[in-house]
């Protein structure tokens, strides 16, 4: 393995992602799945689109550099990931999906369960060249509760997964702490593995910024944040961690400049509130030190507001590669310089929180 960067860390990258290749569902999904399976065309106007079951999905404006040829590849070949790690200084990176972050909104739950089967079982093979490194995430069929807990169990068991990605956005209508999804929670607490709350702005559920904007733009802005603050809420004051005390979560791609007056305003509502709720016993602040994350970019001007008023043990480090938005290369050094946080902030939030998270 890899040494880390900067005063020999062992960074973690707590949220990467792949790009999958156009091949894999052919190679990996059941016969019967694949004319159904997601696919990229262009419109009559020139537009990628995405295709999933026989439906167009809304177009969603595209970087020049997803095309560019200068494009890291390590999205989909896991040993040019392995070299641009080894020059940014990330000793592991938990992995995510790009494609798969559309699969909750399939309405067939049997299509979504084999696409999460298939994906789950290429990234097995993707992490092949260096297990101990790649760090894969399942992905886990929202719609079917029982077949999440069963896909759950099986890429955890026998595919090596380190936690089970969940899309924050109500799902069928039903929010996280709907009684539906008890199971699952107790599954994951007792598989031992997070549950990673990973927003996406898919178009292709429903989520905060699209009932009221077409920018695409304004749609992203309100849909990562505003979705995980929802989902904090679920988890925290609905009474789930109080439920499932060994179960952790950690809020991904949304940025942590939020979570500190998010907290702050929960607390106030449990307690001046208390008419109109039914509180936990411990304040939501208390269960989300005691069984929580939230990912940070490497240049975010607030981390070190968020440090000063949460702490910096359950803050983790977050690069997005190879999304375009992404800093590449330098995004461990962005963090690792950083003037405004102490040596011991850095290196908890670079490598010690994320590996009590994923049980690295």
């Amino acid at each position: 393995m890899s040494v880390g960067a900067a005063n020999g860390l062992r960074v973690v990258d707590a949220d990467g992602h792949v790009n999958e290749p156009p091949d894999l569902w052919a190679q990996y999904l059941p016969a019967e799945f694949v004319e159904r399976a997601p696919q990229r065309v262009r419109d009559e106007q020139g537009r990628t689109r995405n295709v999933i079951d026989g439906e167009m999905l809304e177009a969603i404006p595209m970087a020049p550099e997803w095309s560019s040829p200068d494009r890291p590849t390590g999205g989909w070949d896991p040993q040019a990931r392995l070299s641009d790690m080894d020059a940014e200084g990330i000793a592991q990176a938990v992995l995510f999906p790009t494609t798969g972050l559309f699969f909750a909104g399939i309405d067939d739950p049997a299509l979504e369960t084999a696409l999460c089967r298939a994906y789950n079982d290429w990234l097995y093979d993707y992490a092949a060249a260096d297990r101990t490194r790649l760090i894969g995430i399942a992905t886990i069929p929202q719609h079917d509760v029982a077949a999440a807990c069963a896909e759950a169990r099986r890429a955890v068991n026998d595919l090596g997964a380190r936690g089970i990605m969940v899309r924050p956005n109500p799902i069928d209508g039903r929010p996280l702490h709907d009684p539906i999804y008890e199971p699952l929670w107790a599954t994951a607490a007792e598989l031992d593995v997070p549950v990673a709350i990973h927003e996406g702005t898919t178009l292709n559920v429903v989520q905060s910024g699209y009932d009221r904007f077409e920018d695409f733009a304004y749609r992203h802005a309100c849909s990562h944040p505003h979705e995980q603050q929802i989902a904090c809420l679920s988890f925290t004051c609905a009474g789930i961690l109080e439920r499932h005390p060994d179960l952790r979560v950690v809020f991904l791609e949304s940025g942590c400049g939020w979570i500190a007056w998010w907290l702050e305003r929960l607390d106030e509502h449990m307690e001046e509130w208390e008419h109109a709720t039914t509180p936990p016993p411990l304040l939501p602040s208390e269960y989300f030190a005691r069984q929580c994350f939230i990912s940070t970019e490497p240049n975010e001007h607030t981390l070190p507001a968020v440090v000063s008023l949460i702490g910096n043990d359950t803050i983790v480090f977050a690069s997005d590669y190879p999304h375009p938005d992404a800093i590449f290369p330098g995004a461990v050094r962005a963090l690792s310089e950083r003037a405004d946080l102490d040596a011991d902030a850095i290196a908890r939030i670079l490598d010690t929180n994320a590996r009590r998270c994923f049980g690295l």
